[in-house]
């Protein structure tokens, strides 16, 4: 145990209950948000398993964006796969053994950071040289962008550049993962330790952000819900009650 490692420690243990509560909490929100219209986006699938299939397409595959913007879309396409490459890679970090899946992916995870960093440029300099998205872009959006930049190029240079000591990081992290204080140790290099300080940002940061779309889109009324609004009656189920009481009104009027 150090200084680093306490200090890096807690941080990474607030960021995790943060981005974990964070999610759970805007999901719940997302859940409950009534969606009293019939809005999908056409041509829209007739049945359930259509909507199952339209969603999947959209969250693998990106559809509606190839459609509308393909430059955008191959941008987005090398970020996002890049990314769970990475991701993937990174999970031996966290596990005491190392499966086949994981292990086979090792090296596709390693030079996919070059395509997750080029695409992240690319979406960052869109933002600027293109009028209308620059006008459109908050601060926030630029931040996001510079911050994955920064965890991307860092954790490269961490592989090719100025090497640390994997063995100790990997240690700490299967130490906040077991409550073990000992292991709470890590060494002071200066990428590194800007490489994780950017990681447990974009976690505090995650669940008020625009990141937020990866849950949110399965929430979106415009892809999850089914046309079939000519055979059935779309009611939002906080107005259900009172389109009883309208109905049990008008039977009044009759009477």
């Amino acid at each position: 145990m150090n200084a680093l490692g306490i200090i890096f420690g807690l941080l990474f243990w607030v960021a995790t209950i943060v981005i974990i509560v964070g999610i759970i909490y805007k999901v719940r929100i997302y859940w409950k948000t009534p969606a009293p219209l019939k809005i999908p986006t056409m041509p829209a699938p007739r049945t359930t398993g259509g909507v199952v299939f339209r969603m999947f397409r959209e969250v693998a595959f990106f559809q509606s964006l190839f459609r509308s913007d393909k430059l955008l879309w191959v941008f987005a396409i090398m970020f996002h796969y890049a990314l769970a490459l990475v991701l993937l890679r990174h999970t031996r970090y966290f596990t005491d053994t190392i499966n086949s899946v994981v292990l086979f992916l090792q090296p596709f995870g390693m030079y996919g950071s070059f395509i997750m960093v080029a695409g992240l440029a690319a979406l960052l300099a869109r933002r600027f040289i293109i009028d209308r998205v620059r006008y459109i872009s908050a601060p926030s959006d630029f931040l996001m962008l510079v911050l994955l930049l920064a965890i991307g190029l860092s954790g490269i240079m961490m592989k090719f550049v100025s090497h640390t000591d994997i063995t100790l990081v990997k240690s700490f992290f299967m130490s906040l993962r077991t409550f073990n204080f000992d292991g709470w140790y890590l060494p002071g290099d200066p990428i590194l330790l800007l490489h994780l300080s950017a990681v447990a940002l974009l976690m505090l940061i995650f669940p008020i952000s625009k990141l937020m779309h990866a849950p949110g889109i399965f929430f979106s009324p415009t892809r999850n819900q089914v046309d079939n609004s000519r055979e059935k009656r779309h009611i939002a189920p906080w107005a259900a009650e009172l389109d009883e009481q309208g109905v049990d009104y008008l039977h009044e009027l009759k009477k």
